[in-house]
């Protein structure tokens, strides 16, 4: 599943975007991460097992049969990986992200007159396909069927958009499930950007909480805001996943709070242990599991923290731009195969 930022909504909605450099790795041994010690290894263990059948490449198989012997979880991740640390020239920049817990209806009527919609069998992956604006304004997906529910509110559908995924809260107090199911390929825009360029907040200022605030507040300037952002995200439902698991990821497993993060593919393989040194008022040391993406999440340093469900979760995620660090876990002969390459 790629989110439009399933998350990252800092990051998201204030990222100008920038170049990278060429990539660098280190070596590093397991005294140098801060507070290894500590870490509770059976949970990212845990975590790790859900993922790991779905991992390819000899080394990933010979990791993932060792978990059949059922090894101490501190000794399984020291013996079979290597501590990388990938650089491209940025600094580490934490955010978080969560499952929304919206309100909604599977009719339309009595206030619920937004609708989420599936992915139109149209729709060619790859090509530009009806822009935020025209999908709002001209309707061309109306009584087509597409309609898996209607929210009260756009700004709601917007940050359900850039989540990836969210639970509905039905009328009868039962709850559906979405997952993102694909996407329009255009351009994705910043609208906490677009606000900065006006010169209404600074850059410091925004975040989603103070955009949703904004655009509620200024109805059509505000719908005229969200339309800059010409990326519209369609989905599916997959209420087949159990209430007390966390939402898919892109590996197509439910992610756990505080163990599950966010990444950029380009640099660190989806599934692998990633350790994380994040600072800020609430410094975070901890092994975690990349089994998440974005498009907003993007270079070797930088990562998506997944809260967990609802308008706490949210408020905590909300909170997240930190600095720090963060070092992949490669299996060992993988480490070394690239480290000779490089």
């Amino acid at each position: 599943m790629i989110r439009e930022g399933l998350g990252a909504i800092a990051l998201s909605l204030i990222s100008a975007g920038h170049a990278m450099a060429d990539p660098t790795y280190t070596q590093l041994t397991y005294d140098d991460l801060n507070g290894w010690a500590a870490d509770d290894h059976y949970a990212a263990l845990s975590v790790f097992q859900n993922t790991c059948r779905d991992l390819r490449g000899i080394e990933w198989e010979v990791v993932c049969d060792f978990l059949k012997t059922d090894p101490d979880p501190r000794h399984f991740f020291e013996r079979f990986f290597t501590p990388i640390l990938i650089e491209d020239g940025d600094p580490m920049l934490f955010t978080g992200y969560f499952e929304p817990e919206l309100p909604g209806s599977r009719e339309r009527g009595d206030g619920y007159q937004f609708p989420i919609y599936a992915v139109p069998d149209d729709l060619v992956p790859g090509e530009p396909y009806y822009t935020r604006r025209e999908i709002d304004e001209d309707q061309p997906l109306a009584g087509r069927g597409l309609e898996l529910a209607w929210l009260t509110d756009p700004v709601d559908l917007f940050f359900l958009q850039i989540q990836g995924s969210g639970r509905i809260r039905l009328p009868d107090g039962t709850v559906m499930r979405v997952g993102y199911g694909g996407k329009n390929s255009r351009e994705y825009s910043s609208v906490g950007m677009a606000l900065v360029a006006r010169g209404i907040f600074e850059p410091h200022q925004v975040s989603a909480a103070v955009i949703r605030n904004w655009v509620r507040k200024n109805r059509p300037e505000g719908r005229e805001l969200l339309w800059e952002n010409e990326s519209y995200v369609f989905f599916r439902e997959v209420s087949e996943v159990p209430a007390e698991l966390g939402p898919l990821g892109a590996m197509n497993r439910s992610i756990t709070p505080f163990r599950s993060i966010a990444v950029d593919p380009a640099f660190v393989t989806l599934g692998a242990p990633v350790w994380i040194e994040k600072a800020g008022a609430e410094p975070m040391n901890r092994l975690m599991i990349a089994q998440d993406t974005g498009s907003a999440i993007k270079g070797a340093q930088c990562a998506d923290i997944f809260f967990g469900t609802g308008e706490e979760a949210g408020r905590a995620a909300g909170r997240i731009k930190d600095d720090g660090r963060m070092v992949v876990l490669m299996p060992s002969a993988m480490a070394q195969r690239l480290l000779a390459e490089n």
